[in-house]
């Protein structure tokens, strides 16, 4: 009987469900060292969320990929504060009872990313439909767990965002200009030219 989940992405799955273990026991060693209470809500309702989004995937997996994932309901975005404000300069702790609400955070943020790529590269690979959507939503709902972290560390100055001079940044960004669309309407119409002469001679449109 022919299994109906691909080698490869039963791999993939493995590697984000064990990944997935690591996060949510990296968050749980991290509670005990949150003294802001904001970040204490944050983190909690993220490691809640982690925990069911892990248990929905192994669900689905001992389903042969049928399941569906859940979303991440972030609170309304807050507005970015740009530029630095007097930094606080940084280096590793000595011991674990330095750990602070920015280490945690930082730990936090960090956690999310390496998950947001893991899941997407995941997708790429997926044959089934049902995992392959589980896992682009994963990727998101890091991605907003991510924004919502790296919130608070902006807000709180532990994330602070540099900036160019505004001659620099509009310089850079004017030196990008949109492209031509390609009329692809008479390429049926080229007779026996192979494909790539076929785009190579076709008509653009100006806009």
């Amino acid at each position: 009987m022919t299994a109906q989940l691909g080698a490869h992405e039963v791999m993939e799955i493995h590697e984000v469900l064990s990944h997935a273990i690591d996060s949510i026991n990296q968050f749980q060693l991290y509670r005990p060292y949150v003294r802001d209470q904001q970040l204490g809500a944050i983190l909690d309702k993220q490691l809640q969320f982690m925990t069911q989004e892990y248990n929905g995937m192994v669900q689905a997996l001992h389903q042969n990929g049928m399941g569906q994932g859940i979303q991440y309901r972030a609170p309304k975005n807050i507005q970015p504060q740009y530029g630095l404000r007097q930094p606080q300069p940084q280096s590793p702790n000595t011991s674990p009872n330095q750990l602070d609400d920015r280490d945690v955070a930082s730990g936090m943020l960090g956690a999310h990313k390496s998950s947001a790529v893991m899941k997407m590269m995941a997708s790429l690979e997926c044959a089934n439909p049902n995992l392959r959507g589980m896992l682009q939503q994963g990727a998101i709902n890091c991605s907003e767990m991510a924004y919502e972290t790296w919130q608070y560390m902006n807000q709180k100055g532990y994330y602070q965002v540099p900036t160019m001079k505004e001659q620099t940044t509009q310089t850079m960004m004017n030196a990008y200009t949109t492209g031509n669309m390609m009329n692809m309407g008479n390429i049926g119409d080229l007779g026996n030219v192979g494909f790539r002469e076929q785009v190579m001679q076709a008509p653009y449109i100006r806009m």
